[in-house]
């Protein structure tokens, strides 16, 4: 039997990249998976496809997670076809045009922090009550990056670390439900936002990674299953950091 049979799970941005690692070895792992998605539809539909191939349920739902009342509907709309809601995961994020803060336009760091952070708090705001019911996990998808500063990314930066900042909060005020909040900060990993990275920074990027090699997103996929099952029981208030050991 899987880690996570019989459970059920939203992963936002869900169809692509770390969010598609996580849904599939969810789903290998017996869980039912509600996948959010923003614009990709078709990336979503292949997704749960892998899924039910997997033999386990999947629905697609879409939202902008920086919109609170869209985010409302969406959870409402995962929780009607899973039957509730074991397992919330805010993964939604996208990366910032590298400019110095001076030179950083506002509606850039509105941009970011909309996605990264505000998602965030709207995804788990809108999951508590569902969540709470079931005794349930709360992860966010965070970054090296919310530690690892480097200059020309203020907006991601700080959009991560305030990522870590409201899931430590959120763990302290659920806990008395039995519910548990943990984060995994992922290091360079293969999908669309790693690969563009490689791109610009060439190999050498690499190199700063001891286990030499970039992650793949079942990497994260694993270690999330690992946070959302009882192996991690007594686990809360965590930041895991995914990494090849790029940050010690």
């Amino acid at each position: 039997m899987g880690k996570l049979e019989g459970r059920t799970a939203l992963v936002t941005g869900g169809g692509r990249g770390i969010g598609r690692g996580i849904v599939l070895e969810f789903a290998r792992e017996g869980a039912d998976l509600a996948i959010n998605y923003r614009r990709d539809r078709e990336a979503a539909e292949a997704t749960a496809a892998e899924v039910r191939a997997l033999g386990r349920r999947a629905v697609v739902v879409q939202a902008d997670v920086g919109e609170g009342q869209a985010v409302e509907a969406m959870v409402a709309q995962a929780v009607a076809f899973l039957g509730g809601l074991d397992v919330a995961v805010a993964n939604s994020g996208v990366a910032a045009r590298v400019a110095t803060i001076a030179k950083t336009d506002p509606a850039e760091w509105r941009r970011v922090l909309t996605t990264d952070l505000d998602g965030a708090f709207w995804t788990a705001r809108a999951a508590i009550p569902h969540v709470v019911a079931r005794k349930g996990v709360f992860l966010f998808i965070s970054s090296i990056g919310a530690d690892a500063a480097q200059a020309g990314g203020a907006p991601y930066h700080v959009a991560k670390a305030g990522v870590n900042a409201l899931a430590k909060v959120l763990a302290k005020e659920v806990a008395s439900a039995g519910v548990r909040v943990n984060v995994i900060a992922p290091g360079l990993v293969r999908s669309e936002m790693g690969e563009r990275l490689i791109r610009f920074h060439g190999d050498a990027v690499l190199q700063t990674i001891p286990l030499g090699r970039a992650g793949a997103p079942a990497d994260i996929g694993r270690a999330a299953v690992f946070l959302a099952s009882d192996d991690a029981a007594w686990i809360t208030g965590k930041v895991l950091r995914v990494d090849g050991g790029a940050w010690m």
